[in-house]
């Protein structure tokens, strides 16, 4: 009973500093509330010591931050989140109907996401129900393509091609069922395509445990077996579908605007840009609630698919040791990627010539140029040097930081609860008001935020590794924490968290150049390549090629880190305690972990 109240205590801390945070925003970043809120309401308008003056006694600004933060948490009790600094409407209608519209969309984008994940998975699926694995994983190239999609850029090509061009669903507003399609798709392919490759890293190890060979031979359909596995597999994946309902829910941000989406994510970016408080905070805070709501569904959910097996250690390991197999696809997809950056060095990023506008591919310029003339293979050749080195070192921080924290899960699930419940823009407005601004904010908001579904996949991995039968048995067999830490759960634990950083490593590097591209950043003509996707989408219609050419290197570099991630291994991990992934061998019983302890002793 201590443990639970502890949690609900910590989380309750949390979630109020973050409230609080939000409420003294302003005041951090040295800004003047009132002017923000003037050119909210009317961008012509003067902004005279009369004018601004009034608008402070409006909204009470001069009795100080702490005095209207106190308001605002006591309006809460009954229920009254305020008024809008910019519409002077009540806040709370507004952010209900936004939050619903947010939800409606969350659940068809998780719809969207686990037909995606199980399309991703099916050639393991296939080939594991019918015992004829043999230690292969599905290739990964596909699947880091789709993830490494951006999202609005998706939203925009959706609209364009099936919304306009076929009509064949509306492409914007939101007023009713099929309004949500486009938008769905938008969102659960690749989210869906990150939750195919970690159940696809899973799925090997369920089918190599005892129960599949004995379904195998009572002689069940190849189908119950899939399903079954699947199931297996589905509770390790639940804390990061808890964090992808609240990312879907208010870090839809782009996605709203290409449709005009009346959600919850583009009602607070619009609120953080207008530093409209009420607005924000009551958004922020309903974002929290729905992060602790979503990770106690998962919890609860993961223990009864489990059952008691998690709570008496009788469960086998999902991870075992994969056979070295060289393959052929990273070294392709390196070299692609390597040659783009080297072809595209020599030639200058910021030559402009008018003439030469929005020209097609040729010889000349290969990727075609953009609205300025400028060379898109030198932009691109020359946007990977600062985009790659930085996303690689975020990914390298984020991976150490959410394994650490991971193995904390007391510690680190509420706070990558609450973490995640902030907008990106509104982490990078966060970060801006606390260090300044500069080419290092997007680096620090995109790095606050990175390690939390590592943490969540740490955590989860962790849990269940520790109610596994080996586990159990080198436990009672004498060993202390470092023995079972270093041999036991992190040869479990960190391959698969590595190749799950990989996976994201694409989504960081547009994450770094969208924030650049908000004004949080490196600004133009920095050739970083979310930027130019951002630069050239108004131009996607008429040079396809402008967009096109981005997205493309970014999706080679995503399937470069999938494919290249999984030769990731525990250095020198046992193979005969847990098999091959095809073999169905049971892992060793307790005499082989005595041994290993008396050896290592």
């Amino acid at each position: 009973m201590r443990q639970p109240l502890t949690a609900l205590l910590w989380r309750v801390v949390l979630a109020a500093a973050l409230v609080c945070g939000i409420g003294l925003l302003p005041w951090f970043s040295h800004t003047d509330p009132a002017l923000t809120v003037l050119k909210a309401r009317s961008a012509e308008r003067d902004p005279t010591p009369e004018v601004l003056a009034d608008i402070r006694a409006q909204l009470g600004l001069e009795s100080g931050p702490f005095s209207l933060l106190g308001q605002w948490l006591g309006g809460l009790w009954h229920g009254d989140a305020g008024r809008s600094w910019i519409s002077g409407g009540e806040v709370l209608p507004a952010v209900l109907q936004a939050l619903g519209a947010s939800l409606l969309l969350m659940s068809v984008s998780l719809l969207v996401a686990a037909v995606t994940a199980v399309l991703v998975c099916a050639r393991t699926l296939h080939l594991g129900a019918r015992r004829q694995l043999d230690g292969r994983r599905a290739g990964g190239g596909g699947s880091a393509v789709l993830a490494a999609l951006p999202e609005f850029l998706v939203a925009s090509v959706l609209a364009t091609v099936v919304g306009v061009h076929l009509g064949w669903l509306p492409a914007l507003g939101w007023y009713g069922p099929q309004w949500t399609v486009l938008p769905a798709l938008a969102l659960g392919l690749p989210a869906g395509a990150v939750l195919g490759r970690l159940l696809g890293d899973l799925l090997p190890g369920a089918f190599a445990e005892p129960w599949a060979l004995t379904t195998a031979a009572q002689g069940l359909p190849a189908r119950r077996v899939a399903r079954r596995a699947v199931r297996r597999c589905v509770p390790a994946l639940l804390p990061n579908l808890g964090l992808f309902v609240v990312g879907l829910t208010g870090g839809a941000v782009a996605v709203e605007q290409v449709f005009d989406i009346p959600g919850l994510g583009r009602t607070t970016l619009q609120a953080a840009l207008a530093q409209d408080l009420p607005v924000l905070q009551a958004g922020t805070l309903a974002l929290v609630l729905l992060a602790a709501v979503a990770t106690g569904a998962c919890r609860i959910a993961a223990r009864l698919l489990v059952g008691p097996a998690l709570r008496d250690g009788a469960l086998t390991t999902l991870h075992r040791p994969v056979p070295s197999i060289r393959h052929v696809q990273p070294l392709v997809y390196g070299a692609l990627l390597a040659a783009v950056v080297v072809l595209g060095l020599p030639r200058d990023p910021l030559a402009v010539d008018t003439g030469e506008r929005l020209q097609a591919p040729s010889l000349a310029h290969p990727f075609g140029t953009d609205a300025l003339g400028r060379d898109l293979l030198a932009r691109v050749g020359h946007g990977a040097l600062d985009t790659l080195l930085l996303a690689l070192g975020i990914s390298a921080v984020a991976l150490c930081a959410g394994v650490a924290l991971g193995l904390l899960p007391r510690l680190s699930g509420p706070l990558a609860d609450t973490v995640n419940a902030v907008p990106p823009v509104l982490g990078a407005l966060l970060v801006t008001a606390a260090v300044g601004g500069g080419a290092a904010t997007p680096a620090i908001a995109v790095t606050a935020v990175a390690w939390t579904p590592l943490a969540a996949h740490t955590s989860a991995l962790l849990i269940q590794e520790r109610a596994t039968e080996h586990f159990a048995a080198a436990r009672q067999f004498g060993a202390g924490p470092w023995y079972l830490l270093r041999r036991e759960l992190l040869p479990a634990v960190l391959p698969p968290v590595t190749r799950h950083a990989l996976v994201r490593l694409p989504g960081i590097a547009l994450a770094l150049a969208s924030l650049g591209f908000l004004g949080l950043g490196a600004q133009p003509p920095s050739p970083e390549w979310g930027l130019l996707l951002a630069e050239n989408q108004p131009y996607a219609e008429r040079a396809p090629w402008a967009v096109l050419a981005p997205a493309a290197v970014l999706a080679l570099l995503g399937a470069f880190a999938v494919t290249a991630a999984g030769g990731v291994r525990w250095p020198g991990r046992r193979r005969g305690r847990t098999g091959d992934h095809g073999s169905g061998e049971a892992p060793a019983g307790p005499s082989s972990v005595t041994k290993e302890l008396v050896e290592a002793r």
